[in-house]
């Protein structure tokens, strides 16, 4: 038994001396002079530090338990207590489903892992029905954030000219918002009987789902200003009627690159203004860090994921129901549940899969 229990918790995901090392160094970051003269840097390293130290703490945990187990074995081999054999059991099917948990947690430890998120939905060709799909996914993911505990705010919506979304950018704020919703960046792809055609035809849509980690403002992106070409506008979307009575949406073209990012949620242009360049700063972070893995040869099977018709997943409504992750193989029925949120069986799949190629 322990030794079965010990494989699980030992399979080198979760690095104790590495975690130990890192809170020593945060440690000494808040015992520094000046640490608290940027509030936002200083509450990011110490977001980070709860929660090695929370993750320090379960996995000491873990050992008494398994100590408690092995005692508990012992005695009931020694006794033949058919009663005590039986808790054994349950406890064990316990400890060993805490520990898988515990250990995708751990795989939680990318450079910008512990971020917030910033997710863009765009949809495919297709019209109406694509837009509505992306649409569709939105609500699922702002339904997993709910869920999860965390914050979202809409940063930007465009609305569709039928139904659905031409665009929509938000944020997902808490604890290692990136590291799972980075899982999510690539092509989904449905497959349903459109409520939009009358001949009740069965339809296939697209739409691709962006994912960017936010970004402190004290890591250098080198944005010069004269690379900037910013536009004002008036707001299109909900946000009541000063927003659309004047000119505070803001739209920023970063020219090197051709990025273009845009805000309209605020009511002031100067607020848009500094979201947008937030959202800016966050994807030239992610260009740059592909680049970089692009340089090293180990973006190959990213390109395939995020490349346009091939999706990461299909959701079928009709004929059948399934949801079905063509990364990992991970399927499932229960096509409602998902749009839902249901999204973790799928998420701690992906990071299980990326973590073993990375190993190998």
């Amino acid at each position: 038994m322990t030794s079965k229990a010990g494989s699980t918790s030992c399979g080198g995901i979760f690095d104790t001396a590495t975690k130990e090392a890192r809170l020593a160094e945060l440690t000494r970051l808040t015992e520094t002079t000046g640490f608290w003269n940027n509030t936002d840097k200083a509450n990011t390293i110490l977001k980070e530090k709860a929660a090695i130290e929370r993750a320090l703490n379960n996995w000491a945990s873990f050992a008494k338990r398994l100590g408690d187990l092995e005692a508990m074995a012992e005695l009931a081999s020694e006794e033949a207590d058919a009663s005590l054999q039986a808790e054994l059991e349950h406890e064990i099917v316990i400890i060993l489903k805490d520990i898988a948990s515990a250990e995708v947690a751990a795989l939680l430890s990318g450079e910008q892992d512990a971020s917030n998120a910033i997710i863009s939905i765009h949809p495919g060709a297709g019209g109406t029905e694509s837009q509505d799909w992306a649409e569709m996914l939105m609500r699922m993911y702002l339904r997993w954030a709910e869920k999860r505990g965390y914050k979202t705010e809409i940063l930007d919506y465009q609305n569709g000219e039928e139904a659905g979304i031409k665009s929509v950018t938000f944020t997902a704020s808490g604890e290692y918002a990136y590291g799972r919703m980075k899982a999510e960046a690539g092509v989904h792809r449905l497959v349903r009987i459109s409520p939009f055609d009358a001949n009740k035809r069965r339809h296939t849509s697209f739409a691709s789902v962006y994912v960017y980690p936010e970004v402190e403002e004290d890591i250098d992106m080198g944005i010069d200003e004269k690379d900037l070409r910013i536009d004002t506008y008036r707001a299109s979307s909900a946000g009541g009627q000063h927003v659309n009575k004047t000119d505070s949406a803001v739209r920023i073209t970063h020219i090197p690159t051709n990025i273009v990012v845009q805000c309209q949620n605020e009511r002031s242009q100067l607020k848009n203004k500094n979201v947008a360049m937030k959202v800016l700063r966050s994807r030239l972070y992610e260009l740059r860090k592909k680049e970089h893995e692009e340089k090293l040869g180990k973006l190959v099977s990213e390109k395939k994921d995020i490349a346009w018709g091939s999706q990461i997943r299909s959701y079928v409504f009709q004929p059948y129901q399934l949801v079905k992750d063509h990364r990992t193989g991970v399927e499932t029925g229960n096509v409602t549940a998902v749009m839902d949120g249901d999204l973790d069986q799928f998420i701690e799949a992906y990071l299980i899969s990326e973590n073993k190629v990375q190993s190998t």
